[in-house]
């Protein structure tokens, strides 16, 4: 039997997440100048979510048990530090997750 349930589910998850993609460029055309709150938005969010993921990941850890937030606080110093030397959000990211893992599995 054809499972016709779980082939809606990915109809739907399909258009819509063409319409997140492809409304913006409906709304926003190149003719037109683009809402001085859009444009306000679309350089304070970044900032905005990278703090809530900081605050997110940051709420669990446990600063007055071993290992004392150490792995933690030494990843968020790789990502500060490689972003401010080299300015890419997705190397800093990636290398700071990569740290943090090292030193959770191997070091602590």
């Amino acid at each position: 039997m054809f499972d016709t349930h779980g082939l809606w589910i990915i109809v739907v998850a399909t258009l819509v997440t063409m319409a997140t993609r492809f409304l913006p460029f409906l709304i926003f055309r190149g003719d037109k100048k683009t809402p001085d709150i859009i444009v306000y938005l679309g350089k304070v969010l970044p900032y905005a979510i990278m703090g809530m993921l900081v605050v997110y990941c940051m709420k669990d850890v446990k600063f007055l048990a071993p290992p004392y937030g150490i792995p933690e606080l030494l990843g968020c110093a790789v990502v500060a530090v490689l972003h401010i030397w080299k300015r890419n959000s997705l190397l800093s990211i990636g290398v700071g997750t990569v740290f943090y893992m090292v030193l959770v599995q191997l070091v602590f």
